[in-house]
């Protein structure tokens, strides 16, 4: 099969790889039709996440057919179209038993960190990705959604990853009727946060960034203050100037390790590799927040450790929340969503590549470059 392999910090290509086969009796073998490039996906092409090998396929948000199905598999049969979430769960271990799919102990038990992720490092367990025509799909009894005739692929792939981790994001936030929210960074998990905060009753919502584009789409999106902090001398003192003076009563980190603004946290983080990545993020959360408000951190961070305002977050009473999205409790009901017609999660998507431009498409994403907010693959 053709499929995208890593070479190394930007160098990914398109190649021809041995098909994956059925290994355990609830294994499935999906044909994939639309693969996304997930943000996260960018920390891995820029060599920043540990223990990323040389040809590893990544992808974590896709869509397919059944091809195989495993002798043990009940729920799937040849034929069916699917989409994949991107945590890999047992569904019966202590931590699937309470909805917490992102940390389930059976399909990465070498590590205390998260569960197993399709198309990630090696710290989570090595599975291929589905960037490639074929994937090997674990525990297909407990993952993958069947998907209705009527939900596009483009809808449909964001339910693996982007969707259920804003709308996890704004469920943290414990968003009462009325209230502020303010989300950096307007990537698809940020916009997705944002579309969240609003279905849950949030009053207003404001956008952090500094790419002119993304702002405006966030306007689009339904946001009802923008702000680019790359235009104000203090994004701090900016929010609580909009706020009457006391901050947003939610703040959302929804950008990560790779967050621009700060000089030492890039030089410490991103260059000297002395913390996990670019934490200044938190940190504006942190101070920008009112007293006794919530910092919900859904961004991508490594361990062991970085750089953030503990004391400040603890004498201002805040509650932080945060955490890989348990994408399967949330699958059934965004695909309402859908169906209804509230959130069209395709419309983010702003370029379509076939499998073998996915080198391109990477240099196109991981560069902000012709506007791009959102990238797919098609097979």
């Amino acid at each position: 099969m053709k499929a995208l392999v890593y070479h190394g910090p930007a160098d990914v290509r398109v190649e021809r790889k041995r098909d994956p086969e059925i290994e355990h009796p609830n294994d499935v073998i999906l044909r994939v039709t639309t693969a996304a490039i997930c943000g996260s996906d960018l920390h891995l092409y820029r060599g920043l996440i540990p223990d990323t090998r040389v040809g590893t396929t990544f992808g974590h948000e896709f869509v397919g057919i059944v091809e195989e199905v495993g002798p043990s598999v009940r729920r799937l049969e040849r034929g069916d179209r699917v989409v994949v979430p991107f945590p890999i769960a047992c569904g019966s271990c202590f931590y699937c038993q309470r909805d917490l799919f992102a940390q389930c102990e059976n399909t990465n038990p070498n590590s205390e960190l998260t569960c197993g992720v399709f198309g990630y490092s090696h710290t989570t367990g090595g599975y291929d990705g589905g960037q490639a025509e074929y994937v090997r799909v674990p525990f297909a009894d407990v993952g993958p959604m069947k998907l209705p005739e009527e939900v596009s692929d483009l809808d449909a792939v964001m339910l693996a990853d982007v969707f259920p981790t804003g709308y996890q994001a704004a469920e943290m936030g414990e968003i009462k009727p009325g209230e502020t929210v303010a989300v950096f960074g307007c990537g698809p998990v940020g916009l997705f946060a944002m579309k969240s905060a609003l279905l849950m009753g949030a009053g207003r919502v404001i956008a952090i960034d500094h790419v002119p584009e993304r702002l405006e789409f966030a306007r689009e999106w339904g946001c009802s203050d923008t702000v680019n902090f790359a235009e104000v001398d203090d994004v701090v003192g900016t929010l609580k100037e909009m706020t009457d003076g006391r901050g947003p009563d939610v703040c959302i980190d929804a950008v990560g390790l790779e967050a621009d603004g700060s000089a030492l946290h890039e030089f410490l983080g991103r260059v000297l590799m002395l913390q996990a990545g670019a934490a200044n993020v938190i940190g504006y959360c942190i101070d920008a927040v009112r007293k006794g408000g919530n910092v919900v951190i859904i961004g991508v961070y490594g361990p062991p450790w970085n750089l953030v305002p503990i004391g400040t977050a603890m004498n201002k009473n805040l509650t932080l929340r945060m955490g890989q999205c348990n994408v399967h409790r949330y699958m059934p009901h965004l695909l309402e969503h859908i169906q209804a017609g509230r959130v069209s999660p395709g419309a983010i998507v702003t370029h379509r590549f076939p499998l073998d431009a996915a080198p391109h498409a990477y240099r196109l994403f991981a560069g902000k470059l012709d506007g791009c907010r959102k990238a797919v693959l098609e097979m």
